[in-house]
């Protein structure tokens, strides 16, 4: 079996079938380091920009993400990428800028992700400043795609709670954590044994606990 071969292999396991050639010739057009990694509850993905340190693009995303949930998250490293390409001198990370792009690349794929997205989709899409409200209702819905899912028995998340909240994470449920405020799409968040403060994506999943 050739490189690309196994390379479209591993991608063929975390993203939709319609998806996969395209990701793996911007991946190869871009010479982009790209990395799956395990689960971080502070982030989805990343991208970095080529540095002296790194002198290629970086993307990297979580590997436990659902296959319409990686391209999700994907699309939104890439639009970083095509924000970078366009304004090298640098622009706010999440700006219409980076909104335009991120809109751009979602109406182009819309059609690799299920028919129920769709409706959300549209009305992420149709003009920027891109809707918090929506990306939150978009990454709920992108989460009852993951396998097994159960809604009478799925943990609720993060978002919605309230601050001041105490909770565990589902996956870390030895950590006991109290939200404090919503960052955006991300809570910072206090560990309550340690005072260590730690920022948590929104549509983590959690287990609520008494105050």
């Amino acid at each position: 079996m050739s490189k690309e071969e196994q390379y479209r292999r591993i991608l063929s396991n975390h993203l939709p079938a319609a998806a996969v050639d395209w990701v793996y010739a911007y991946v190869d057009r871009h010479r982009v380091h790209f990395r799956i990694t395990r689960e971080r509850q502070s982030k989805l993905g990343d991208y970095r920009w080529p540095q002296p340190t790194h002198p290629g693009h970086e993307i990297s995303v979580n590997g436990d993400l659902n296959p319409f949930f990686f391209l999700w998250v994907f699309l939104h490293e890439a639009a970083h990428l095509e924000t970078h390409l366009k304004y090298p001198g640098g622009v706010p990370p999440h700006g219409h800028e980076w909104q335009e792009e991120y809109r751009q690349l979602l109406r182009q794929h819309a059609a690799a992700f299920p028919a129920d997205l769709q409706p959300l989709l549209a009305r992420y899409t149709r003009r920027v400043p891109l809707p918090h409200p929506v990306q939150r209702e978009i990454e709920a819905a992108l989460r009852r795609h993951d396998p097994g899912y159960d809604p009478a028995t799925a943990a609720p998340h993060l978002d919605s709670l309230q601050p001041g909240a105490h909770f565990a994470l589902k996956r870390r449920p030895e950590l006991l954590f109290q939200a404090l405020e919503r960052r955006r799409t991300r809570w910072l968040c206090r560990e309550l044994r340690s005072g260590r403060q730690y920022l948590v994506n929104g549509s983590a999943e959690v287990i609520v606990a008494e105050g």
